[in-house]
């Protein structure tokens, strides 16, 4: 068989992409954006927050050990996971929102992906140059010259990646203790291996792979066609503007009718996605507008009006060929969908607030004992036992107050103490026994069951909780 009858291959090598650099408004938004973001995920797990004596210092804490979560003043225990759950459901909600009004603005502004693939490009451009150098260099063959550059930039981007997998197990445990236990070798396994991973997957991901995993890992492009529609906010390109296309040099002196578009690809080489956005709408596409501010500095050089690239919406395309205005972006961005959007986002923010803020600072929880469900006492009483729970949420320790409301002749004693007082250190579970006597004769001991109630009340902040149950009697 010849090479010509040989089926074409489904497989297609991976194009290396050596974006271009570019400055303008949407790039510097990108910058400060990076900043921003990188600096909380570095920086967040050295804050220090008093809570007081015994407890973590860490402002951000996931406490494994403890099944609690710390942010700030706030702490979350494992039986208020629906705030977790809450948060979960909002983001979702939020990149709905944002990607029915603004495209795949994630994507090219805030996904870690985005954000570290352009450090390491930039880590790239400071080792190597711009775009023609690093072509350059991958082209030649390897010699000392090349060696070292590579040496040099894949030294800081493993350096990135370690950085950014020892900042991640940073939030599990108390940083600084960390830290010196990971430089002394004295740290549990587990946080090798998490900072070996990540470290390896960061140095690909960013590296290597870069356009790959958004392309061919993650589902949000896929997704995101059934969250945009004709007024969603996209960058695309003015066609009926730019068409045809041809050299600056030709169009003038000459009668041919020339688009605005100098066909210079300056929109190509500065895609970190590899794509001419001219070719229309692509899935690969992240909407980070780099091709904006590349197009917009041709067209302030060749006298040309701005926007011939430019966030627009498909409503828009239809207007401005027909030579009408387009819409106001407002008018796109406040819609029907993306104001129920709102609204759903904006009510479970509200209502996890307000529970945040509504929920006791001590939990209780009251279980009567089955087995048996009374005790007669040797003077003829009757008592039954309860299992009281107390979890202490705040960050000292306190005393409550164990007192139950029924009927007059029940007597109540605690475990171990001759009143009804229950200590509870700062944010721990502490159990005790309840003992409600009956005695001889009376109506509770004779009847079979006595609605009660139990009071728990905290001496300091004078919250209280009651819990209603019963008295098991005789039944005579």
């Amino acid at each position: 068989m010849s090479s010509s009858d040989q089926p074409a291959s489904l497989y297609a090598a991976r194009e290396p992409i050596f974006p271009r650099r570019v400055k303008g408004r949407f790039r510097n938004l990108k910058w400060v954006l990076l900043a921003v973001m990188l600096g909380i995920y570095y920086v967040t797990p050295w804050i220090r927050w008093d809570r007081g004596p015994g407890m973590p210092d860490q402002a951000v804490l996931i406490d494994m050990a403890n099944r609690r979560f710390f942010a700030f003043m706030i702490e979350i225990w494992p039986h208020e996971f629906y705030f977790v759950a809450g948060l979960l459901i909002m983001a979702g909600l939020g990149l709905f929102l944002f990607t029915s009004a603004l495209g795949r603005v994630w994507c090219g502004y805030a996904c870690p992906q985005t954000v570290w693939t352009d450090l390491y490009i930039l880590v790239e451009r400071w080792v190597e140059g711009d775009r023609n150098a690093r072509v350059r260099l991958f082209n030649q063959k390897w010699n000392a010259h090349k060696a070292r550059l590579r040496l040099t930039k894949w030294t800081l981007w493993l350096l990135i990646g370690l950085a950014t997998g020892g900042a991640w197990v940073f939030y599990f445990t108390d940083a600084p203790t960390l830290l010196g236990n990971l430089l002394i070798g004295q740290a549990h396994p587990a946080a090798y291996i998490t900072i070996l991973v990540l470290t390896l997957t960061t140095f690909i991901f960013g590296g290597f792979a870069r356009e790959q995993i958004c392309i061919y890992a993650c589902p949000w492009p896929r997704i995101q066609a059934a969250m945009m529609d004709e007024d969603t906010i996209t960058v695309a390109y003015r066609e009926w503007r730019g068409e045809p296309r041809g050299k600056l040099k030709r169009a003038v002196g000459t009668d041919d009718p020339a688009g605005d578009c100098i066909d210079c690809m300056a929109c190509v080489n500065v895609c970190p996605m590899g794509i001419d956005i001219r070719n229309g709408q692509q899935l690969e596409c992240i909407t980070c507008a780099l091709c904006i501010d590349a197009c917009d500095e041709v067209m302030d050089k060749i006298g040309k009006p701005r926007g011939l690239i430019d966030y627009l919406a498909l409503k828009d395309e239809a207007a401005e060929r027909a030579g009408a205005h387009p819409k106001h972006i407002w008018k796109h961005i406040f819609r029907v969908r993306t104001m129920v959007y709102t609204v759903l986002w904006a009510g479970i923010g509200i209502g996890l607030v307000v529970a945040l803020f509504m929920r006791s600072p001590f939990d209780v929880n009251v279980t009567p004992e089955r087995n048996p469900v009374y005790v007669t006492l040797s003077d003829g009483s009757i008592r039954n036992t309860y299992e009281v729970r107390l979890r202490n949420k705040q960050g000292g320790e306190r005393d409550f107050v164990i007192t139950v409301e029924g009927d007059p002749a029940l007597v109540t004693t605690v475990e171990g103490n001759d009143g009804t007082v229950v200590t509870v250190a700062a944010d721990e579970l502490g159990t005790t026994r309840l003992y409600v006597v009956a005695p001889a004769g009376s109506e509770p001991a004779l009847a079979e069951r006595t609605p009660l109630t139990i009071w728990i009340e905290d001496t300091d902040s004078r919250d209280r909780v009651g819990i209603h149950t019963i008295f098991n009697g005789k039944g005579q």
